[in-house]
């Protein structure tokens, strides 16, 4: 006389087949989300560590004065300007109006895709709202590049430490690259 399955072991393969279920949904929502989440990169880790092409991220820092050039394709405005966190510096180009606070010398985060070529392309900048906001990334930012430790009170003000000029910013990136980093 053959038996079925006996009462433990069907419930051993219902623990199973749940766990596996609830193990190919698990994966495939945090597929879902890891493929929305944008991250937050400092020039100077785009440099050590550059994303895909096909990768959104927020490129956060100052930017360099004197490296906004400003010209127009057609109709569409086209901003060119350099991002930096005191140790490199990214070329970004943004088609679109700027924010009323963009300036240079000023903290910006810029929401966009690395090219090949070694240049930012920007679908959104955000400039600081008032003279003393900064937004978390940069100054974590700064923190890391030496420009500022919490120990000896607050975050600098942009233009007090960021006078870098466009010629400055390349330079640092030849000793950089220069350097191996």
């Amino acid at each position: 006389m053959k038996r079925g399955l006996t009462r433990k072991t069907r419930r051993l393969w219902l623990v199973v087949f749940c766990l596996g279920g609830l193990g190919i949904t698990t994966a495939l929502v945090l597929n879902a989300f890891s493929s929305n989440i944008v991250f937050f990169m400092a020039p100077s880790q785009v440099r050590a560590h550059p994303p895909g092409s096909d990768r959104t991220i927020r490129l956060g820092g100052m930017v360099v004065a004197g490296s906004v050039k400003r010209e127009t394709e057609g109709e569409t405005p086209i901003a060119r300007f350099d991002v930096t966190d005191g140790q490199a510096a990214i070329p970004v180009r943004y088609a679109g109006i700027l924010p009323d606070l963009f300036r240079e010398g000023q903290s910006v985060v810029a929401i966009g895709e690395m090219k090949g070529d070694g240049s930012f392309r920007a679908s959104e900048v955000l400039a600081k709202h008032d003279e003393t906001y900064m937004p978390k990334e940069v100054a974590e930012a700064l923190k890391r590049s030496g420009k500022w430790d919490p120990r000896f009170g607050k975050a600098p003000d942009a233009a007090s430490w960021d006078t870098m000029t466009r010629a400055e910013a390349r330079q640092m990136d030849t000793k950089t690259a220069q350097a191996g980093g």
